[in-house]
């Protein structure tokens, strides 16, 4: 119920990039990120780059592309006049393993700004939170060799409670960690006000809705918006 992001997504083209049923677990960056259509102006091609990588939650599972979050963002950074596209890379059913080995492809044109939320889908197969906390400060360490001007917000995400409190702690207690350690911004929950409320999830009780999806955006928005205003002046 509060990480669930296993299945498969459907696609769409200039909205946000979807990935096949991930039935075979990770995912390798097979499926090209592409990005939110954003509002067309004269500063178009100056635009900075916000780089969404996560599961399905980002990709938008079971939602019309121009409803996943990261098109929503774009929506509200079109409205707040800051030159920024949002692309969506979410792969459904993907690890932080699956997101490691995607870094380098992914990291192939420049990014000013990354969005991670990653390991939803490792608190569902109760792997190791030490394996966990190894794979994202890979991919922290990755993006800092390859782009170290780009700017990383980390997503917290939780485990079921079904495997014990000792793990669900372990497991939400490395997101604070690696953001302190790091020295990056650290979002509340994706689905803080989402999870465990079945008028705003899809009939799986676990993928909001078109009107969960929105509550996402905005917790999402309310972090991100004072860095990339930091970061595009």
């Amino acid at each position: 119920m509060l990480a669930a992001c296993g299945g498969g997504g459907g696609g769409g083209s200039g909205s946000a990039a979807r990935a096949p049923s991930d039935q075979s677990n990770d995912s390798t960056g097979t499926v090209a990120a592409t990005p939110v259509r954003p509002a067309l102006t004269p500063r178009t091609r100056e635009r900075r780059t916000v780089l969404f990588v996560g599961t399905s939650l980002t990709a938008g599972l079971g939602l019309d592309p121009d409803s996943a979050y990261p098109a929503l963002i774009q929506r509200k950074i079109d409205a707040a006049g800051l030159a920024f596209r949002a692309v969506n890379a979410g792969v459904s059913g993907e690890t932080s393993a699956g997101a490691l080995r995607r870094m380098d492809w992914l990291l192939r044109q420049p990014i000013d700004v990354l969005v991670l939320e990653t390991g939803a889908n490792d608190g569902l197969r109760g792997t190791p939170v030490a394996e966990t906390r190894g794979n994202i400060q890979a991919i922290i360490d990755t993006v800092r060799r390859v782009q170290p001007a780009a700017r990383i917000v980390l997503v917290q995400m939780e485990a079921p409670p079904n495997l014990g409190a000792r793990y669900t702690r372990a497991f939400h207690d490395t997101y604070p960690l690696l953001a302190r350690k790091n020295g990056l911004t650290l979002l509340p929950f994706l689905l803080d006000g989402v999870a465990g409320h079945p008028g705003l999830n899809q009939g799986d009780g676990m993928h909001p809705n078109d009107v969960g999806e929105k509550i996402v955006a905005e917790n999402v928005w309310k972090g991100l918006v004072p860095l990339l205003r930091s970061v595009g002046g």
